[in-house]
């Protein structure tokens, strides 16, 4: 019954990520002791694999495995007798299972006794420390031992320090025995993972081209990854043979899902088969159920087949919808029905289907090759099929379209109609994040020898793809490419090609490529503003009641507002972004609103960015367009970042990594690690940090995304920063901010000047920081930043003598009241209040740290409030404040405030008692919080009842 039994009592402390769908992306096991896991996934899905990296990454103590087998699974008790044998076993090193009335427990196993044997040597295993049992394939144990278990694993602490971990496929009903048990299902794999895991079995040898054909044709599945690996010659790896079409054929699918299923009727194979053409192309693998009755009934001229009614093991029927329990057994079904029964079912199915899904099964009903592309029928088709799917007022979904506009281009005979129709698809297929099916109809295209137009266009296409996901100095020349060839023939889709190019050098920090991309051609100068008119992101357009009429004109105005910022032409650069923000509204195009939030973003205006990304953000969901859901998430996590909302920057980030990895675009969920190690770098997350940042500079290394990569490197600087280690921070920071040719994105740099001056400074070295404070100047001047105006002064206090430094700190934090953001004020009272301590100013630090460690903890800013804390004691001071009932220690105007809150009055309704400004309430608040220990309103009420009620002391 064990198959294999394994005891191990140690483990490794480290668990190397070898396997993309086997170890998790923490070093620690995926169940501690005291709790159970099931876990389930499709066939092929790694469970196996996963217990194995499971079982490493364990280290708290022994593990035992035990895999099933299917020989014993009629055996009463087998499965338990073998588990419990394991504990029986002195070779094992385990006690023994005591014997009971002279009969060993093995002997005389029933239900009750069963339980109890099985949690009293578990509890006997477990004494001297915890124990982690991995049951492979649990769902193959016969039913008494899989009771047995289940209840274990329902209540997993009757057996003392024991972890369990179970796994069974999660493409058939879940055995009842298990319910109850928490799941933990295995997801397909991203595309990034699977062409990782390729490159590990190959060493790295695979073709490019190669490898993306097998991790498209893979759709994370693993086994199925390494079956297509395997199944290809030596040439056809190296790129120099054509593959197998299809690559997975029906003989391989069925194989990996275990001949499964194998005993069906000819009636049941029937609405397996129609379901399976039903759902082909659905956007989440469901379809409704009434039509498929419908194709049914018309295929068996109303047999009993029409009623619907599958193996419920394969197929799932509830809310008028229909879907398989698996996606790689559908795949096996449809594959194995042979061409005439698959041409059959589509061809019911497009008797019942209207609109977009009615004509594309009919195309699919339609033999594709040379013979049938002269047909006159197949001909008409094509033409029907390819304007329903280029007609916006059809309600389709990307990938539905771009199956429609693949299908037409099949039915098309060669020439430019066909390279149309595959190019419409392309574009179709990047909407839908399927980046690499739109690579492949590309290749199609330039097979097709098009005119320059054409060519130019799929240029256009190749270069948006690879600005996404591949190297980004390839993206900008293949763009570049698109903008000679369109020049003459498509002016506005040659402005496009302009920005994508620009956008590509930008990403790559090429400063000479984004002047080059945006200036060619283009000799005209914005004039500069007027002397006194402001260049910041309040400015006004030099025409405030004018919009731009189309998208051209928004693209044309964000060329002239890039290039005019990059020129350092401020006043004009902000003249032409504010008309692309202005101009972006709810229900415009995803891309027009992507361009606004980029404009914000340069101009600094946040609150403009928070609007155009969530607009870009909302209109993607609705219009299926998937391919946009990361760079607008993107876009919403720098927002946040700036603003400092890190908790809500990290939950966007987070999103957005996983939209990108789902979309096949790495650059995109570079920038995600980057976003997100920023964020873990405020909370104190120092792994969490490390982790984002090694994924952030992978991709950075291999596509050359300079501004990500400096990213992750401030990322890195400020968790030194934020742990006490300014000589570490300083020394990272330095050449990514001064003059030179290692110094960083240039758009980043001048975000992490305040991080350099403040570690050079608690380091001692604040002399190497004045040069670049003056660059930081010209940087607040242009109000690209609304933090910067006061990060300015804070800097200049650093590095000033004590005589000027204490009005620099005021001014600092009158400027922190206009713009706002807990953390930079926080930072800012933090710093002013060592540099009091340190002059022994000691009741003025108190209030200065106590402000820093509110302000620090409000914005969860951990290890950062963890320095306040220890910057109070050094102050003499608890980190908790005063004690309770000792008000003493207020300012009259601070005592008038608090006594405003105990009577229930708001911030507003005190500002107006006191004719003072609710800014001003907020910050006597902050102190006094911070003076008095307490955390809300409620506290320092109850606080203020307390005093009132205490007789003084004589």
């Amino acid at each position: 019954m064990t198959g294999q039994t394994t005891v191990r009592h140690t483990a490794p402390a480290v668990v190397r990520r070898d396997r993309p769908t086997a170890v998790p992306e923490r070093a620690e096991a995926p169940v501690a002791a005291g709790e159970a896991r099931l876990v389930t996934g499709e066939p092929g899905c790694g469970r196996s694999r996963f217990l194995e990296r499971a079982a490493r990454a364990f280290t708290a103590g022994p593990v035992v495995h035990v895999r099933a087998d299917p020989a014993a699974a009629t055996v009463p008790y087998a499965g338990l007798r073998a588990l419990l044998g394991l504990f029986a076993d002195p070779d094992a090193h385990w006690p023994a299972v005591p014997p009971r009335n002279g009969r060993h427990a093995l002997d005389t196993l029933d239900g009750p006794s069963a339980d109890a044997a099985l949690r009293s040597a578990l509890r006997t295993a477990s004494a001297d420390g915890p124990l982690l049992v991995c049951v492979d394939d649990a769902h193959l144990w016969d039913p008494a031992s899989r009771a047995a278990l289940g209840r274990l694993g329902r209540d997993p602490r009757a057996a003392g320090a024991v972890g369990l971990l179970l796994t069974a496929p999660g493409h058939r009903p879940l055995d009842p025995e298990f319910a109850g048990i928490p799941p933990l299902r295995l997801d397909p794999l991203t595309a990034a993972a699977s062409a990782a895991l390729l490159d590990e079995e190959t060493g790295g040898s695979l073709d490019r081209g190669v490898r993306d054909d097998l991790v498209a044709e893979a759709e994370g599945n693993p086994a199925l990854l390494l079956a297509l690996l395997r199944s290809l010659t030596p040439a056809q790896l190296r790129g120099r043979a054509p593959l197998p079409r299809p690559l997975a054929d029906a003989e391989l699918l069925t194989a990996l899902v275990g001949g499964c299923p194998s005993a069906l009727t000819a009636e049941e194979e029937q609405v397996l088969l129609t379901a399976a053409a039903a759902v082909r192309e659905a956007e989440d693998g469901s379809a409704a159920v009434a039509p498929v009755r419908r194709a049914l009934a018309r295929l068996t001229g109303g047999a009993p087949a029409a009623r619907l009614d599958p193996p419920p093991d394969l197929l799932v029927l509830g809310d008028g919808r229909l879907r398989f329990r698996s996606a790689l057994v559908r795949r096996a079904l449809y594959a194995r029905a042979g061409e005439r029964g698959r041409r059959a079912a589509h061809r019911a199915l497009a008797a019942q289907e209207t609109g977009l899904p009615g004509l594309l099964h009919h195309a699919w009903a339609e033999p594709a090759d040379a013979a049938t592309a002269t047909d006159g029928a197949a001909a008409a088709l094509a033409t029907a099929l390819a304007a329903a799917a280029g007609d916006p007022a059809v309600p389709a979904s990307p990938r539905l379209r771009c199956a429609a506009l693949a299908r037409a281009a099949d039915l098309t005979g060669d020439g430019p109609d066909r390279a149309r129709h595959r190019l419409a698809a392309a574009q179709q297929a990047l909407l839908a994040g399927q980046p690499h099916r739109a690579l492949r109809l590309l290749d199609a295209v330039r097979t097709g020898a098009p005119d320059a137009e054409l060519r130019g266009r799929a240029e256009l296409l190749r270069g948006a793809a690879l600005l996404r996901d591949g190297p980004v100095d390839e993206a900008r020349a293949t763009l570049l490419l698109a903008k000679s060839l369109l020049a003459a023939h498509a002016p506005a889709a040659a402005l496009a090609a302009t920005l994508g190019a620009a956008d590509a050098a930008w990403a790559a920090g090429d400063v000479p490529g984004c002047l080059e991309a945006l200036a060619e051609g283009h000799g005209e100068k914005e004039p500069e503003a007027p002397s006194g008119t402001p260049a910041g992101p309040g400015a006004a357009s030099a025409d405030p009641a004018a919009s731009l009429a189309s998208g051209d004109d928004v693209l044309r105005e964000h060329r002239r507002g890039m290039l005019a910022l990059l020129e350092r032409r401020f006043g004009a650069a902000v003249r032409s972004l504010r008309r692309v923000v202005d101009a972006a509204a709810p229900g415009d195009r995803v891309e027009t609103l992507l361009r606004a939030a980029a404009a914000a973003l340069l101009m600094g205006d946040l609150v403009g960015a928070r609007g155009a990304a969530t607009a870009a953000l909302v209109a993607a969901r609705t219009q299926g367009e998937a391919a946009a859901l990361g760079p607008a998430l993107e876009y919403l996590a720098y927002t946040e970042l700036r603003a400092g909302r890190h908790g809500l920057a990290r939950t966007h980030a987070e999103e957005g990594l996983r939209a990108a990895q789902r979309a096949g675009q790495r650059n995109t969920a570079a920038h995600h690690h980057a976003a997100q190690a920023l964020a873990a770098s405020i909370d104190g997350d120092a792994d969490a940090v490390a982790r984002h940042v090694r994924h952030a500079q992978d991709i950075s290394l291999r596509h050359g995304l300079a501004q990500a990569a400096t990213l992750a490197e401030w990322a890195l600087a400020r968790a030194d920063l934020g742990d006490g280690r300014p000589a570490e921070a300083a020394d990272r920071l330095g050449p990514l901010v001064r003059p030179g040719p290692g110094r960083g994105h240039f758009a980043v740099w001048m975000l992490a000047v305040p991080c350099f001056v403040e570690a050079a400074a608690r380091a001692g070295r604040g002399g190497s920081a004045g040069p670049v404070v003056e660059e930081f100047a010209e940087w607040a001047r242009f109000g690209a930043d609304p933090q910067a105006p006061a990060q300015l002064l804070r800097c200049r206090a650093l590095l000033a003598p004590p005589d000027r430094a204490d009005g620099l700190y005021e001014s600092a934090l009158a400027l922190h009241d206009t713009a706002g953001g807990d953390f930079e004020r926080a930072r800012t009272e933090f710093l002013y209040g060592q540099w009091l301590r340190r002059r022994r100013r000691l009741r003025e630090a108190r209030d200065r740290l106590g402000a820093a460690l509110v302000g620090f903890e409000r914005c969860g800013a951990r290890a950062w409030a963890e320095q306040a804390r220890a910057e109070l004691r050094a102050n003499g001071t608890s980190a908790g404040g005063a004690r309770a009932g000792d008000l003493s220690a207020l300012t009259p105007q601070q005592l008038r405030i608090v006594h405003h809150v105990a009577g229930g009055a708001t911030n507003r309704e005190i500002a107006q008692a006191l004719t003072v400004s609710t800014r001003t309430v907020d910050y006597h608040l902050r102190k006094v919080f911070a003076a008095l220990g307490v955390r809300s309103r409620v506290e320092l009420a109850r606080l203020v009842e307390q005093t009132e009620k205490t007789p003084a002391h004589p």
